[in-house]
């Protein structure tokens, strides 16, 4: 065999060597940072399931203030938390467990087209570092401090706005108008009747 034709196979097989290690030292970073996201990805099933209740919460609580008698409001709201505490205890272990199953085949080709090797290894050493953690363990503290003061500061312009839109929509669905959509929607056929005055407790 020629001895140039040699050289250039036995570089070609080293190359696809190379580049094949390299292949697989990329997925497995890219399987390791999915690995150490896993608590971000069970916090976003988490407020799926939350925000799925929001709008019974929401509807329950205007049935509550309107229609249920002062004496009985505390029990009835006690009763409807309950409810929706079942509810999130019943559905979050399901979207939790489905997330995880689901993140690294949604995951994997995004982080391979956008990331190479060295960023994917930058990446995880990001995130396994000590700053990375502390940063995460705080994040929760920066958006409640950030949503207290947004809320405080908008309330005043917001609510007004909202009051309005309860009283479209009731117009619009042929609701009465006075006790808004939270009251008409204790006569509609939903679940509001059943639902609790707030959010489900988080575990």
């Amino acid at each position: 065999m020629n001895k140039h034709i040699k050289t250039a196979l036995i570089g070609a097989t080293l190359a696809a060597a190379v580049s094949g290690a390299w292949a697989q030292d990329k997925a497995a970073l890219i399987k390791q940072f999915i690995e150490l996201q896993r608590p971000g990805v069970e916090a976003l099933a988490r407020g799926l399931v939350e925000e799925s209740s929001l709008p019974i919460a929401r509807a329950g609580a205007g049935y509550l203030q309107t229609q249920v008698p002062e004496a009985k409001r505390e029990a009835a709201g006690k009763a409807a938390d309950a409810e929706l505490k079942k509810y999130f205890d019943d559905a979050y272990p399901l979207v939790r467990d489905k997330a995880v199953q689901l993140a690294p085949s949604a995951l994997t080709p995004v982080l391979d087209q956008n990331f190479n090797e060295e960023e994917m290894r930058q990446l995880v050493a990001w995130v396994s570092s000590p700053v990375s953690k502390k940063y995460q363990e705080l994040n929760p503290q920066l958006q409640n401090a950030l949503t207290e003061k947004l809320v405080a500061e908008t309330r005043a312009s917001v609510e007004p706005k909202l009051r309005a839109l309860d009283t479209s929509v009731a117009k619009a669905l042929g609701a009465p108008t006075d006790g808004g959509a939270a009251k008409s929607s204790s006569n509609g056929s939903g679940g509001g009747t059943s639902a609790a005055p707030k959010a489900p407790a988080k575990k």
